[in-house]
């Protein structure tokens, strides 16, 4: 990846571009197999064997299995397609995205409701940088 890309300076964000596309195809090829009733059932059946059969990283097989939702965003993984593992787990979007952001799924549901998370802190770093020099 190029680092001329203004919105890698964002800290805790991932963008989902051609880059991430072309680094998570298996991932999310796998993540959109799930789809298949067959293929759910498989996956439950073996994790290992199911993975197994796509072209996947290591990295990002064990990220699966380990159900790290963010190591596979930042391995390429698209969070539509990765929501297809929460969801074979019974699991849903609400849930998956509280445990990506380390709250319950009430907490999640809470702060989403009253506005999202603040802005402070998730500006681009050049931008706090300057922001707190002028503070100072």
């Amino acid at each position: 990846m190029t680092n001329s890309k203004p919105y890698l300076d964002v800290p805790g964000t991932t963008v989902f571009d051609a880059d991430q596309a072309r680094n998570g195809y298996h991932l999310n090829q796998f993540c959109m197999s799930l789809m298949q009733s067959d293929n759910r059932e498989r996956f439950l059946a073996d994790e290992r064997a199911y993975l197994d059969e796509w072209a996947m990283s290591e990295e990002q097989k064990q990220a699966v299995i380990d159900r790290d939702f963010n190591r596979c965003i930042a391995l390429g993984g698209n969070i539509y397609f990765l929501a297809k593992i929460g969801a074979t787990d019974g699991h849903s979007f609400q849930q998956i995205a509280g445990s990506m952001t380390g709250m319950t799924e009430d907490a999640y549901r809470d702060m989403m409701v009253n506005g999202g998370r603040s802005i402070e802190g998730n500006r681009f770093e050049n931008e706090q940088s300057k922001n707190k020099k002028d503070k100072d």
